[in-house]
């Protein structure tokens, strides 16, 4: 009885081990992109003048007007913003003494470029109208959420473009690394040969450099070629990656799927072209979707090969890089970026993900 408790209690403790080991693992990847997230949400004022940050976003901003003169013909008005960590108002944006329209309009781009927030010029005039009566008088606007994403694809120019670009490159390179890596794991799996567990070991070798190292001769090469600065060109590179992890996922799947379907599929009058199309290709999805995967989020977030391969047409992680290093670097509208960056990856994996847990053996398609 005692041995028995013993063992009861010592899986207990191994399964709860291995539930905290995967909470931690889950929470240092969630964290970040979740905070990265919040980031992308904020507003200019609040990520530089609110420390330390809510771990949720705001929806709304409370803002007061003041008048600072009551003696002079020309009334001054001040604009205050609550601050959160200090828990008061505090001066935002210029003063303003004048009620002409260049004066307002500056007043109401300044509130939404750095709050996020819409506040119209008629509005603006109707508050200080009512400061005059009441010599302050706070109100509430609605924060932009989205704001960020807009405000990055304006400021950083080709943002939109390059997301057309990177579609691009994702998708030949998914359609180079598919055909060429799943034709060649089709001959590892199903041939023997002179030197195959050799050359099968040698296409590897090709990650083994870094990036940098192929893209500077590939200058030269795509140039003569007509492709640098394109899609096609960019997409060559990076299939040189993706090929060799092809090849040895692909090998691995067909190497599972019996030979015998095949045979049985030519004895009931298929060819056995058409016993690969119709009876392995169909087995092998999952593994091709795995391939894809792989490859489309090489593809996407990639950005070394990128700086070097294109100088008009960048991808949209060389937007983000440059964002990153410009000197209108602005840590709320990089983290837009990023994000932006990420949902396609996110979105395309989900997208897929049915397949990926067939090969898993988590569901049946």
């Amino acid at each position: 009885m005692g041995k028995r408790l013993k063992q009861k209690m010592y899986r207990s403790v191994k399964t709860t081990t291995l539930y905290i080991v995967i909470t931690g693992v889950a929470m240092m990847l969630i964290f970040p992109m979740f905070f990265l997230f919040i980031f992308s949400l904020m507003s200019d004022y609040e990520s530089y003048s609110e420390w330390p940050k809510p771990l949720l976003p705001s929806i709304n901003t409370d803002f007061r007007m003041e008048r600072l003169n009551d003696v002079s013909d020309e009334a001054t008005y001040g604009l205050l913003i609550f601050n959160h960590s200090e828990d008061k108002y505090m001066p935002f944006g210029p003063e303003s003494s004048s009620r002409e329209k260049k004066s307002l309009r500056k007043l109401s781009n300044f509130i939404r470029n750095y709050s996020n927030c819409e506040l119209g010029q008629e509005e603006i005039l109707d508050l200080m109208n009512q400061v005059d009566q009441n010599t302050r008088v706070d109100f509430t606007l609605k924060k932009g959420l989205l704001n960020n994403y807009e405000r990055f694809f304006k400021l950083y120019s080709g943002a939109f473009n390059s997301i057309i670009a990177s579609l691009t490159t994702a998708l030949f390179t998914i359609l180079i690394s598919l055909s060429i890596g799943g034709m060649a794991g089709y001959a590892f799996a199903r041939y023997v040969f002179k030197g195959k567990n050799i050359l099968k070991l040698s296409v590897l070798f090709v990650r083994m450099f870094p990036p940098v190292a192929i893209a500077l001769p590939m200058v030269i090469t795509l140039g003569k070629m007509g492709l640098y600065d394109k899609p096609a060109g960019l997409s060559l590179i990076y299939s040189i990656n993706q090929i060799s992890l092809s090849i040895w996922i692909t090998a691995s799947i067909f190497m599972g799927i019996p030979e015998s379907l095949e045979e049985a599929a030519q004895i009931f009058g298929t060819t056995r072209v058409g016993a690969f199309f119709k009876i392995t290709l169909p087995l092998a999805v999952p593994g091709l979707a795995a391939c894809a995967m792989y490859s489309f989020i090489y593809s996407w977030n990639e950005v070394i090969n990128a700086l070097i391969l294109t100088q008009f047409n960048p991808t949209l992680p060389v937007i983000v890089y440059r964002s990153l290093l410009g000197a209108n670097a602005q840590v709320q509208l990089i983290a837009a970026g990023s994000v932006a960056q990420a949902l396609p990856a996110i979105i395309f994996t989900l997208f897929i993900r049915k397949y990926i847990l067939q090969m898993w053996g988590g569901v049946k398609v």
